[in-house]
């Protein structure tokens, strides 16, 4: 059926076009193709928001005595070493320790060995699971944290506007740097009384389906994707705890997913996978996802949010509570278990971030299409063009 519907997919536009060839009228479809993207380019700009969102306000600052940056030689298929960073670091002043091969090894202890020693910076070449636990030891300290993004996707770096193509260019912050001061999520679980757990996140934490994606072997590899197959079936066949969510005003009972942001992701990003317009709003953001069947689930993910089941909102700290002692949370990318109920907060401008003076920088976010609203803006303008209503 699949083979079939594909082929159908494939063959009956091109038979179109052919038919329209032999009848001389290919140059319809061709200015039918033009007048529709243009269409889209001016739907787009109706739909802009007029102001942009302000930079996060920096910084000069003086070159570091005593830098002192981990490096993940596993992260990103092997940054590190082939963009010879450790050796580059060591060029610049650096103290630098390269972790094991092991993936076991706690990357939090040496960063705090190092403050005891009198490192006044510290830094990451790794995935943003890694960097955040020592933004953590950072943000602790109050000293500059640095980010060099050696991982796969590295988000957080994206949203610094640091060049994740090139990680050797992170480095220049060591030399010619200006701070940044960023939010950062905490994630605690357990009652006031019971056991507890605490971490830190700079991109989410997601729950319900969202943390059984995280801890597929696949996710690591290729997030988009795993997101995209798995999502939709995990969510109409949802097992295991029954969440309820508290954010602000806001009570949700039973969503099937929930995605908490340290800052909310742009609008029409239901899946925690673009970019965040700014780091320093002192919001949490929060996305709640609950759908019938395969095809809503479909829609909400292809449509960028725009389907039915979500809910969005913004908070200072969010609750999450669940019908089991332990749930499953995946926190910036890492699997991990936490006792109920977990509390996510945010600490405004708790992290200071150290970064090259000149970066690619964050290009603005194109609004999503909500075709709705264009299509009531142009009923309304050709009820204005043909006289029967006002402007």
């Amino acid at each position: 059926m699949r083979v079939a519907a594909g082929t159908l997919v494939v063959t009956a536009p091109l038979a179109v076009l052919v038919l329209y060839a032999v009848a001389g009228l290919l140059w319809v479809v061709l200015v039918s193709l033009g007048l529709w993207a243009l269409a889209v380019s001016a739907g787009r700009a109706a739909l802009a928001d007029d102001d942009t969102a302000p930079s996060v306000s920096q910084r000069s600052v003086s070159r570091a005595e005593h830098p002192f940056l981990i490096m993940n030689p596993l992260s990103g298929g092997g940054k590190v070493e082939r963009f010879r960073l450790a050796e580059r670091a060591r060029a610049r002043g650096a103290e630098v320790v390269v972790l094991d091969r092991t993936g076991r090894q706690d990357v939090a202890e040496p960063a705090r060995r190092a403050v005891r020693r009198g490192a006044d910076l510290l830094g990451v070449a790794g995935g943003d699971g890694t960097q955040a636990l020592v933004a953590g030891v950072a943000a602790e300290h109050d000293i500059p944290f640095m980010v060099i993004g050696a991982g796969t996707r590295n988000h957080f770096a994206m949203d610094l506007g640091l060049d994740r193509e090139d990680p050797s260019r992170c480095l220049e912050a060591l030399d010619d740097g200006v701070e940044l001061r960023v939010d950062l999520g905490h994630l605690r679980g357990g009652g006031p009384v019971g056991p507890s757990a605490e971490r830190v996140f700079i991109n989410n934490a997601s729950f319900g389906v969202y943390a059984e994606v995280v801890r597929s072997p696949a996710y690591r590899d290729d997030k988009a994707r795993t997101i995209l197959e798995m999502l939709p079936d995990l969510l109409t066949h949802q097992s295991g705890a029954v969440l309820s969510v508290r954010a602000g005003s806001l009570a949700v009972e039973g969503p099937q997913a929930l995605l908490v942001s340290n800052n909310p992701y742009a609008r029409g990003d239901s899946a925690g996978l673009g970019r965040r317009r700014r780091l320093d709003s002192g919001e949490l953001g929060v996305l709640c996802v609950g759908v019938g069947n395969a095809a809503e689930a479909t829609e909400l993910l292809l449509r960028g949010g725009q389907g039915r089941g979500l809910t969005a909102a913004t908070a200072r700290e969010v609750v999450v509570d669940a019908d089991a002692p332990v749930i499953p949370v995946g926190v910036d990318g890492e699997a991990l278990t936490f006792p109920t109920p977990v509390r996510c907060r945010l600490a405004p401008g708790a992290l200071r971030v150290r970064v090259p003076r000149h970066r690619p920088g964050v290009p603005r976010v194109a609004p999503p299409m909500d075709w709705r609203r264009v299509r009531a803006l142009a009923l309304t303008m050709g009820r204005v063009a043909a006289g029967r209503g006002t402007a």
